[in-house]
């Protein structure tokens, strides 16, 4: 009888630990069970310089050396390239060719989506039931997901027009709408007025996010492709989002031109 119940023992524990794994790490979640993005979040990929595998390079200002050098970079696209049409391709390498006078970053203009989300600077979420709003520290620019809207957006946004939903644990954000002007990282990577972005998240555990990224744009490229890559939160004691109001940083750049000269 003894034997019987040891043994019945160690199966109750096995089916148990069977089930806890079987359920994978435990997740914070909101009131409504939901899971809870709520924090600071930050990508540590080199994306933003290019989001195809690279390798390490100098960058486009000599005088600075190794200061400004692009760093090596596995990539962050499935499948290691993104299917360009012919001409698309073409206007890559020139974007490329002439990033410091073309990339929108320089210029401080809104990064869209999905660069603001591995850009290099963190980023919050603040989650309720009805909306997510993510607010970044790259010139301050922000989104607003609207969950389980019908809206339709009234205009193209710099950081386009978001709807949001829910699969299982996975939040779904369907993001249309945004401007032609913004690239994907610093390499050239660009897209059309037809961009179409689905990103979905996942909380692996409390401290780790899978985010991944489904882009359309039939006008730019010859079939859908998706990126990957985990964003961590900010764990230490005096982790906040700070401010970059880059404008001032640019004003001589692109309006020097327009100042009065002495006659």
């Amino acid at each position: 009888m003894r034997r019987l119940c040891f043994v019945c023992a160690v199966v109750f524990m096995i089916a148990g630990a069977t089930a806890a794994f079987a359920q994978g790490p435990a997740v914070p979640r909101t009131a409504d069970g939901k899971p809870n993005f709520t924090g600071l979040w930050q990508a540590m990929t080199t994306a933003n310089w290019n989001v195809e595998p690279h390798a390490a390079q100098a960058g486009p200002v000599i005088s600075l050396g190794a200061s400004y050098a692009v760093p090596p970079g596995p990539g962050v696209v499935v499948g290691n390239e993104i299917p360009y049409r012919p001409e698309a391709r073409m206007k890559r390498d020139a974007n490329a060719a002439n990033a410091l006078a073309l990339d929108p970053e320089v210029k401080c203009y809104m990064p869209g989506i999905p660069r603001a989300t591995y850009q290099g600077f963190p980023f919050q979420i603040v989650q309720s039931s009805q909306t997510v709003l993510m607010a970044y520290e790259f010139t301050s620019a922000s989104r607003v997901i609207r969950m389980n809207s019908t809206e339709e957006s009234p205009a193209p946004a710099w950081m386009g027009w978001n709807s949001g939903r829910w699969e299982g644990d996975t939040l779904v954000v369907d993001v249309t709408d945004q401007m032609p002007e913004t690239w994907f990282d610093r390499a050239g990577n660009h897209h059309s007025d037809a961009l179409h972005v689905v990103e979905r998240f996942t909380l692996r555990d409390a401290n780790t996010i899978d985010y991944q990224v489904t882009i359309e744009d039939a006008k730019t490229f010859t079939r859908p492709w998706q990126m990957q890559m985990l964003l961590y939160r900010r764990l230490e004691p005096n982790a906040q989002l700070m401010e970059f109001k880059c404008v001032p940083f640019v004003e001589e750049l692109m309006y020097g031109h327009l100042r009065k000269r002495p006659e």
